[in-house]
């Protein structure tokens, strides 16, 4: 803008800091006094907050602050305050009680029933499904068949121990790999495959003997599944005679179980769930349909 007192003036430039490299200049524009004084907030803020709470790092730990804040005691302490409301609404009575004894009292059952569902879908739909259905290797939960026993006293044991989980008192009890430990040759593994298929009334390897896969069994296989070929929850062996098939049934499937067994492991629930959950679990699993 022209100096009006001095017409002859020329127009002033911006103010700038004296500092010219290659013919341009540094102007001089200071922030807003607003935005300097909102820094000089958040820095005091800053040293306000690393005094009040938790902030730096140490060599075993971290500086507690003067307000002794810890977000995780909070986390702890909210989670035993639900906890505590839940042995108020009667959890501790699902604790002590047998899961017969639960299933016999409406109150208990209810309260089960809703605590199991939660229980479910928290820790055992990512193998199960969210519906208890299944898929190959894990269980469909709301039909009759039940590799370890259906009861509530047998669900609920499978539940706390597992199947070779490595807990002393799991189930236990290997398919053996007939084909691949040379126990069986490839024609007798296609024989009694086509043999097993034919029990529940599916198609079998093409060209396998029925009549040589029966013998094959009876030597080899009835000692766990029964002469009756029904089973024996006590070894975990599946009842070949219905259409439940927890590999598979088509007849490259069933082969492949012949030849290399199967170990599937069931986890181990005690001591990762409070007892009153592991009997709701028993309790909602036998109440999916399937229970015994």
């Amino acid at each position: 803008m022209a100096d009006t007192a001095n017409p002859g003036k020329p127009p002033a430039g911006p103010e700038t800091t004296g500092h010219e490299w290659d013919g341009i200049a540094e102007y001089n524009n200071p922030l807003p006094r607003w935005w300097l004084y909102g820094l000089y907030a958040t820095i005091v803020w800053a040293l306000g907050y690393w005094i009040a709470y938790p902030a730096w790092p140490l060599v075993s730990g971290y500086t507690s602050g003067v307000l002794g804040y810890s977000q995780r005691q909070t986390v702890l302490d909210e989670v035993e305050t639900v906890r505590k409301e839940r042995d108020a609404r009667g959890l501790a009575q699902l604790a002590s009680a047998s899961v017969a004894e639960i299933r016999a009292d409406p109150a208990l059952l209810r309260l089960a029933l809703a605590t199991g569902k939660a229980a479910f879908g928290d820790n055992c739909a990512a193998c199960h499904g969210t519906s208890a259905t299944g898929r190959v290797g894990y269980p469909n939960l709301q039909d009759d068949d039940w590799l370890w026993g259906g009861t509530l006293e047998a669900i609920e044991q499978t539940i706390r121990f597992g199947a070779r989980s490595g807990h002393s008192e799991a189930h236990v009890g290997d398919m053996p790999a007939f084909g691949r430990d040379g126990v069986l040759k490839r024609e007798e593994v296609e024989a009694v495959a086509t043999y097993v298929l034919s029990l529940s009334g599916k198609p079998g390897v093409a060209g396998a003997s029925v009549e040589k896969g029966a013998g094959v069994f009876a030597g080899n296989c009835a000692a766990c599944h029964g002469e009756a070929t029904k089973g024996n929850p006590e070894m975990g062996a599946p009842n070949l005679t219905d259409p439940i098939w927890l590999y598979g049934s088509a007849p490259e499937q069933v082969v492949a179980t012949v030849t290399n067994g199967r170990k599937g492991v069931m986890p181990a629930w005690d001591g990762r769930l409070d007892a009153a959950t592991i009997k709701s679990l028993a309790v909602y699993v036998h109440g999916l349909g399937g229970g015994q």
